[in-house]
């Protein structure tokens, strides 16, 4: 058997994990034994002194070993040293598709037409309904202008258009044998984009309003980099 040479030092040994009652305390957990004094001097389980004394050692604490003694008596919400589990992150929403490039014309005739959804919307629109009815809906679109103009001509038909209750609605449009009629609105914000329907309703109709409990996401103050 060899003999280790004269001089030469023992390797080091690895430190053995230290024991719960060892590991320092933080000031969450001295706050939280204190709160359970607070809780039993309420209740008359300690007196003023026993009180006084266990408080002034819960704040002087360093280790678990010196906090535990402290509520070991008291029956009510013993104390413990476990950390809650971590709570799990909540699931991001899906990233919305990308908005639908569509024409800028919306044609009914003896029929419908309807454009809805997630879609892209610039500076003009025009929907036009012969002996049948368009359908417009703003709620979800994108809008890439600050200003939107739609020119509505009905001719025994109607075009319904619909707008987030966030946005600007302004209409001014002739009925003849017919109805005009779009509720106008004004935004609180005065960077929110602006709808103005105008046109002509021959033997139809035309109908403009906010749909309420909708709301614009996508601003075109965001797009131009406005706060």
């Amino acid at each position: 058997m060899t003999k280790p040479e004269a001089g030469a030092q023992a390797a080091p040994r690895p430190h053995a994990p230290a024991a719960e009652a060892e590991l320092r305390v933080s000031d969450a957990d001295r706050e939280k034994v204190a709160e359970l004094l607070r809780d039993a001097y309420a209740e008359g389980r300690l007196d003023a002194d026993e009180h006084a004394e266990r408080i002034e050692a819960a704040y002087a604490a360093k280790t678990f070993g010196d906090l535990a003694p402290l509520t070991r008596d008291l029956p009510a919400r013993p104390l413990s040293f476990e950390k809650p589990p971590l709570a799990a992150p909540r699931p991001s929403s899906p990233p919305q598709p990308p908005a639908r490039l569509e024409s800028p014309t919306v044609v009914a005739i003896f029929g419908g037409a309807a454009r809805k959804g997630r879609w892209r919307v610039g500076s003009h629109l025009s929907a036009f309904a012969a002996f049948g009815g368009v359908d417009i809906d703003l709620t979800d679109a994108v809008f890439e202008s600050p200003e939107v103009e739609i020119t509505v001509t009905a001719i025994f038909g109607g075009v319904q258009v619909r707008v987030p209750e966030n946005v600007t609605l302004q209409g001014s449009g002739i009925g003849i044998f017919g109805g005009f009629d779009v509720r106008e609105t004004t935004a609180a914000d005065p960077y929110a984009p602006v709808v103005r329907i105008k046109g002509l309703a021959l033997f139809g109709g035309c109908e403009a309003k906010p749909r309420r409990g909708k709301k614009l996401k996508e601003w075109v103050r965001r797009q131009l980099g406005v706060d």
